[in-house]
């Protein structure tokens, strides 16, 4: 298992999924509020995984360059992150146009149909 996470998977979990991932969150909610495209997501999960192999190297004598590692952080940075810019987007549709959008779920909005009554 260490050799897929490049260290322990207790520091995998602190690290990656609970700080790293955290960051990536609250990157992905100030994107989704500031009307970036998810793709800014994607670039931010990419610089936080960067900083997040220097730190597990730097700290808990991980492998720096394990290409399986950063690529597994990647990919969970990269999920929390767009998990956080969808639930932000939808509630920002919905509250900034509650005459077009209504909320179905947590991951998405339906636009509101026309009226139906008749003037006259």
């Amino acid at each position: 298992m260490e050799e897929l996470f490049g260290s322990s998977p207790a520091v995998f979990v602190g690290l990656t999924v609970i700080l790293a991932g955290g960051c990536s969150m609250l990157a992905g909610r100030a994107m989704a509020e500031n009307w970036r495209g998810p793709w800014h997501v994607a670039a931010a999960a990419f610089g936080l995984t960067i900083a997040d192999r220097f730190l597990v190297y730097a700290l808990f004598e991980g492998e720096l360059l394990n290409l399986p590692g950063f690529i597994l952080d990647f990919l969970v940075l990269l999920a929390l992150g767009l998990l956080a810019f969808r639930i932000t987007r939808v509630e920002r549709m919905v509250r900034q146009y509650p005459w077009k959008y209504r909320k179905r779920s947590p991951f998405a909005y339906v636009e509101i149909g026309p009226s139906r009554e008749t003037v006259g």
